[in-house]
C-alpha cells in the first residue's frame, strides 16, 4: 500500500511539473522583423484600475489590516489619471512608420484573456492564438501593450509593512508574427519608484504622486525604446528604486 502511495505521489509531482508553463523569456526586437510588404497592427489591452496593492498581506485579516492602514493613500490613488499612457499606441505607430512599416492602430481594447489557447509549445511560441487578427484587421504582425498593474505597491509580511509604498507599473509588450504565432519581440516591464522625499503626506501625497507619474513614464519609455533605437541596457526593463 505504501509503495503504491509513493508511486502515485511521484506520478503526481511529475504531472504537475509537466503541466507548469515556464515563463516566456525576453525576445529582443530586431529591424529584420519589419519589411515593407508587411502590415503591422498595434493594440493595447484595457488599462487596469489605478490602485494600491499589498503583496505579502496574504490572509484575509492581514489584507484587511493593510487596507485600513493605507486607506487614505488608496483613496488618493483612485483620483490619479493615466496621463499620456493611452497614447503609447500612437507613439509606437510613429516609430514603426519611421522604419518603413505599414501600420494600423487598432482603436478597441484587445481582450487577450478571451483568446483561445494556441495549443503549441516551444521557444518564442505565444500561448494564446492571435491568428484570427490576421484576417480581421488585414495585418501580418501584431504589437500588443499589456499593462497589468498600475498605482502603488507596498510589501507586507502578514500584518507588518516591509517597505514604504512605491509608484508601480507592471506590464509586457510583444510583437506576434501571425503567420506562425511566434514572438518577434517580447519585453516584460517592471517598474517601482520610491518617493524622493517623505511619502507619508496625506491627503495629496505629493512625493508619492510624483513617483507614480515617474514610474508610468519610465514604463512607457521602456516599451518605446526598442523601436526608437535608444535601446535600454537589458532586455528586461529595470526595477527603479531610490
Amino acid at each position: 500500500m505504501k509503495t503504491h502511495l509513493k508511486v502515485l505521489t511521484v506520478a503526481l509531482v511529475i504531472f504537475i511539473s509537466g503541466c507548469a508553463t515556464a515563463p516566456q523569456t525576453p525576445v529582443a526586437f530586431s529591424n529584420s522583423a519589419i519589411s515593407n510588404n508587411q502590415r503591422i497592427g498595434i493594440a493595447m489591452t484595457a488599462l487596469p484600475k489605478i490602485d494600491t496593492q499589498f503583496p505579502g498581506a496574504d490572509c484575509l485579516l492581514c489584507l484587511a489590516a493593510a487596507s485600513i492602514a493605507n486607506s487614505s493613500l488608496t483613496k488618493h490613488t483612485q483620483t490619479l489619471t493615466y496621463d499620456t499612457l493611452p497614447t503609447v499606441k500612437e507613439q509606437l505607430a510613429v516609430l514603426l512608420k519611421k522604419k518603413g512599416a505599414d501600420v494600423f492602430v487598432i482603436d478597441e481594447a484587445l481582450n487577450v484573456k478571451d483568446l483561445k489557447s494556441s495549443g503549441a509549445k516551444g521557444d518564442k511560441v505565444a500561448t494564446k492564438d492571435f491568428s484570427s487578427f490576421k484576417q480581421k484587421y488585414n495585418i501580418n504582425k501584431l504589437v500588443v501593450i499589456e499593462i497589468n498593474s498600475l498605482g502603488f505597491v507596498r510589501t507586507y509580511a502578514s500584518y507588518i509593512p516591509t517597505s514604504d509604498p512605491k509608484g508601480n507599473l507592471q506590464g509586457v509588450g510583444y510583437m506576434v508574427n501571425l503567420a506562425d504565432n511566434t514572438y518577434d519581440w517580447y519585453l516584460p516591464v517592471s517598474v517601482t519608484k520610491s518617493a524622493e522625499s517623505n511619502w507619508d503626506e496625506p491627503t495629496t501625497f505629493p512625493g508619492l504622486t510624483n513617483a507614480y507619474f515617474q514610474a508610468m513614464e519610465i514604463g512607457k519609455d521602456s516599451f518605446l525604446s526598442p523601436f526608437s533605437g535608444n535601446m535600454i541596457t537589458s532586455t528586461i526593463a529595470p526595477t527603479v528604486t531610490k
